[in-house]
């Protein structure tokens, strides 16, 4: 094993007693008063594609959020009351999270795409009185919580200017000077005192809030700086919802932490756009981010001439071959590292330097099972995605690969030193330790633990441990497939077979009590037109009429066959239909965190699926 490097994040020592948010921005303003904290767009209108940077320094960031304390102060606002936010990543997002903990309240993100359904389950659920959203959109969804009697909501701050109607503005909040009781009142939080409450997204019924405290955060974070390898004050783009566990601690509490510099995109589409400006030393995506992005460079890829394709096909060589002596812990050959340092150089940096990928020393993915295959093209770019896996729950990563003490493609890690973890007679994965959550928020404002006497949480998810402690996940418990034959089959480990080919980007498998699998595939939206047009097939770039075209449902019956030879008779899909339009969130398919929602897809397709099952 090579020896492990000295730790270089940036993030000073504090004595754990000490650990709040608050102390990490008094410390950061004190320390660092000139670095800066947080930067966003604002020229085209707030969004991520282009225009200038505003820039705030750390002790800017502490006086703007005292000030901001003192006006949510004089709304009412006070300890432990909970406060809902609807926004994008935008500043007044950001700095109100902040704000809000500074006065001891808990600020609670609700995701944008919510339907108006879990957005009034989530405000009775937390009691909260006070909502911060947008603009004119989220105004009119919020509206009818103030006349509702069993809501306790009775005020909106609303941040676009001009769009808050007879509510209250945003920039009001900000026009007072700080008064002088924010000295005593401001920042008084203790390590067990709620941090905030994060709604899990809600795949099957109704969100649970996750009530998480300064200790197990900060427990989370010190976890998390023992086993990555980062610059001081390293920059992270901020794209995903902060309704998600992982930009939470990503955007907002690491940051804190590392007293790093935070970029805001505002829109999620437009992430490619702002890593090019900024070529982050660490880049974190869920996994369908990460097949996003290898579609579009596959498809880029596609359209070069041959001999470039095969000097870039050479260069991804060398750089896997080196990636898998790293992978054993083995120091890889002088001739290896001379040949790789040369490929690198001459033929994958520039590539990587034109998506802002070149100066990554730190990629990452959660959430889901990651592709093996998505994993291993970019491995032959010299980018190893470190893979990690943990739950709101377990304030999120609980075992994570990395870079400076090991990494094993296709697993999940090791568990991180906040948890301890176990697993089941049947397989599922149970932890425990200083991360792991205080229980569900209730109505009535008490907290129901969901540990058991012994302090151990199961968490729903299968898997196993391989001799050297790394966990590989199977599924989720109760998505696993139970065949009629009483065969249990691992729905995600057949998707991302299928999904190995380019162009299939998205796929559910069926077959509960059935006697085969059948599979929804839809076409990649990047990958479909480029495979189109290297093969002579007419699309003028779209993927609709490439649906029914013989030459694309021969190729998606070869991967089909492909996947199924790589697969266990009971784990291979019989039939399946090809769709044309693309899932996510905001027609239901997908959760904001791109998770699948089984049960919303089975029941858009039920006939689909039931006609599969036809003669």
């Amino acid at each position: 094993m090579t020896p492990e490097p000295p730790r270089t994040t940036g993030a000073p020592p504090d004595p754990p007693a000490r650990r709040t948010l608050p102390h990490l921005l008094a410390r950061n303003a004190e320390e660092h008063p000139a670095l800066p904290g947080l930067s966003w767009l604002t020229a085209d209108g707030g969004g991520g594609a282009g225009g200038d940077w505003t820039t705030l320094t750390w002790a800017e960031i502490h006086q703007c959020t005292e000030r901001l304390a003192a006006g949510y102060a004089a709304l009412g606002v006070g300890r432990g009351d909970h406060v809902l936010m609807m926004m994008s990543n935008r500043p007044e997002h950001w700095l109100s999270d902040l704000a809000l903990v500074r006065l001891g309240a808990v600020p609670v993100s609700v995701y944008g795409t919510a339907a108006p359904a879990q957005i009034t389950h989530i405000a009775r659920n937390c009691r909260a009185r006070l909502a911060v959203v947008e603009g004119t959109a989220q105004t009119a969804v919020w509206e009818p919580l103030l006349t509702d009697a069993d809501t306790p909501l009775e005020r909106l701050v609303v941040a676009d200017p001009g769009a808050e109607g007879s509510h209250t503005p945003y920039a009001g909040l900000l026009q007072e000077p700080a008064p002088e009781w924010s000295a005593k009142e401001l920042d008084a939080a203790g390590p067990d005192d709620p941090l905030t409450v994060v709604y899990t997204s809600g795949t099957t019924g109704e969100p649970k809030g996750v009530v998480l405290t300064h200790r197990q955060v900060m427990a989370n974070a010190l976890a998390l700086d023992a086993v990555v390898e980062l610059p001081p004050h390293v920059e992270h783009i901020c794209y995903l919802p902060f309704a998600h566990i992982a930009e939470r601690m990503l955007g907002i509490y690491l940051p804190c932490h590392r007293a790093s510099h935070v970029y805001l995109c505002a829109d999620p589409t437009a992430v490619g756009t702002v890593v090019r400006k900024v070529r982050p030393a660490q880049f974190f995506g869920v996994p369908r981010i990460w097949e996003k992005l290898c579609a579009a460079v596959r498809a880029v890829l596609s359209l070069m001439p041959a001999d470039q394709r095969d000097l870039i096909d050479a260069a991804s060589a060398v750089a896997r071959e080196h990636v898998r002596y790293r992978e054993r812990g083995e120091r890889p050959p002088a001739e290896l590292e001379e040949r790789y340092a040369r490929a690198r150089e001459e033929v994958l940096l520039p590539l990587l330097a034109a998506g802002g990928l070149d100066r990554v020393t730190w990629a990452a993915s959660a959430s889901a099972p990651m592709p093996v295959d998505v994993v291993d093209f970019w491995a032959g770019f010299g980018v190893v995605i470190m893979d990690a896996w943990g739950l709101t729950e377990t304030t999120g990563v609980a075992t994570t690969n990395s870079p400076r003490t090991g990494f094993r493609i296709g697993s999940v890690g090791r568990p991180v030193e906040s948890v301890e973890v176990r697993l089941a007679a049947d397989g599922e994965i149970e932890v425990r330790g200083e991360s792991v959550f205080s229980g569900y928020l209730q109505p009535d404002g008490s907290v129901r633990s969901a540990l058991d006497a012994d302090g151990w949480l199961a968490t729903g998810d299968i898997g196993r441990r391989d001799e050297d402690g790394y966990l590989w996940l199977t599924d989720r418990k109760k998505e696993m497939i139970v065949t009629s034959t009483g065969k249990n089959v691992s729905p995600a480990l057949v998707e991302n077979a299928l999904k190995e080919h380019p162009l299939i980007g998205q796929a559910l498998v069926h077959g509960d009590r059935r006697s085969y699998l059948v599979a929804l595939l839809v076409l990649d939206a990047e990958a479909a037109p480029a495979w189109a047009a290297a093969h002579g097939v007419e699309a003028d770039g779209s993927v609709a009429p490439l649906v029914e075209h013989p030459a694309v449902r021969a190729e998606v019956d070869r991967a089909v066959a492909a996947a199924n030879s790589r697969l266990s008779s009971t784990e291979q899909v019989k039939r399946y239909e090809l769709l044309a339009e693309e899932w996510g969130p905001a027609t239901g398919e997908l959760t904001p965190s791109l998770k699948m929602r089984r049960r919303v897809i089975r029941d858009k397709y039920a006939e689909t699926l039931s006609s599969l099952y036809g003669d």
